[in-house]
């Protein structure tokens, strides 16, 4: 296995990651299942961005389908 480097992670790998993982969504859940970031890039990213619930319902509203049941 080839060692992870501290690639920086950017707000649209993360985002992308909350939108595909339907188990967990925790940032070593991320980090154990990515080939390219460490936990401390990750964790890194989270410290330092502010990315609100708002910012994040803003840019993927137009993806997410409602319907009767749920």
């Amino acid at each position: 296995m080839t060692p992870k480097t501290n690639i920086q992670v950017t707000r649209i790998d993360y985002c992308q990651y909350l939108l595909s993982s339907q188990i967990n969504y925790t940032l070593t859940y991320f980090a154990d299942h990515s080939e390219k970031y460490s936990h401390d890039a990750i964790n890194r990213l989270l410290s330092q961005d502010r990315m609100t619930s708002r910012l994040v319902w803003e840019n993927v509203k137009g993806d997410v389908k409602q319907v009767a049941g749920g």
